[in-house]
């Protein structure tokens, strides 16, 4: 299948994973011009160039190709030396910027509803508005630490060219850290047969960088202002989960990203002033 540079405004970044092929590499999702949904792998972010490096909301241009392996709509196999970052929506242009992006993506009420999306539309990336926020479930991993498997993944070479030379590899294995702990939200959702309630993890980077940031900041209290930003700010807002699902169980799905404009205060919703 032939290749073509596309403009994609970047939407999801998972924290990165141990990959047998790839080293390491993270999920990206984003919308292109057209507003098509893109789902980008391989993509080792923190391989590629400091210059390449991109961030959520922020517009790039590379070259992609639908992937033969992957035959969800939105999963495109990336050429990870084309990628050429833009300009990013940034936080002080405000939510309004952003909307007219979002509103082109799928977006069901329900958990249920977007399911059976994706087994009569085969839809693998949406938005989900949750109803209400029950609760932020924290759980420790089995293993905090890299098991040997996942270490020799983390150190082999890489097989996309040689991205990154053998002393720079020991470096970004040195700094990648296992997320300690596993998160989930646990949420409400309406149905013909009443509210039911859910539970999905999150594997969103912002999340991860959250709590490292609240565990630098705060040590072993790190939870209380971590479960703050995630159960009461976030909830307060107009919160939505984008959605993916799993290649290989394709009935699984994760939070891979958290949009959370305000709410449109009373008489601003018409012009969609998010301020």
């Amino acid at each position: 299948m032939a290749s073509k540079l596309e403009r994609i405004l970047i939407l999801a970044k998972t924290y990165p994973s141990p990959s047998v092929k790839h080293t390491e590499t993270s999920c990206v999702a984003g919308i292109n011009e057209h507003g098509q949904m893109r789902r980008l792998y391989p993509v080792p972010f923190r391989m590629i160039a400091e210059n390449q490096q991109f961030q959520k909301w922020q517009w790039v241009t590379l070259r992609v190709e639908k992937s033969p392996a992957d035959h969800r709509p939105e999963s495109h196999k990336v050429f990870v030396d084309t990628i050429q970052i833009g300009e990013t929506i940034p936080p002080d242009k405000g939510w309004a910027f952003r909307r007219p992006w979002w509103e082109k993506i799928p977006t069901f009420g329900s958990f249920d509803a977007l399911e059976q999306a994706r087994q009569t539309q085969h839809v693998s990336l949406a938005l989900l508005r949750p109803k209400r926020i029950e609760r932020l479930e924290i759980t420790a991993v089995d293993n905090p630490e890299w098991t040997d498997e996942e270490l020799t993944k983390l150190s082999q070479e890489q097989s996309q060219g040689n991205l990154f030379s053998e002393d720079e590899q020991r470096k970004q294995l040195k700094q990648l850290e296992k997320m300690p702990f596993d998160f989930h939200y646990h949420y409400l959702c309406d149905t013909p047969d009443g509210e039911r309630g859910y539970r999905h993890k999150i594997v969103d980077w912002e999340v991860a960088m959250l709590f490292r940031n609240c565990r630098k900041s705060h040590g072993d209290s790190w939870e209380t202002p971590f479960r703050a930003k995630l159960e009461q700010d976030f909830a307060a807002r107009d919160l939505m989960f984008m959605m993916g699902n799993i290649h290989r169980f394709q009935h699984q799905w994760l939070i891979i990203s958290l949009i959370y404009p305000h709410k449109p205060a009373p008489g601003d919703a018409a012009q969609g002033c998010l301020f």
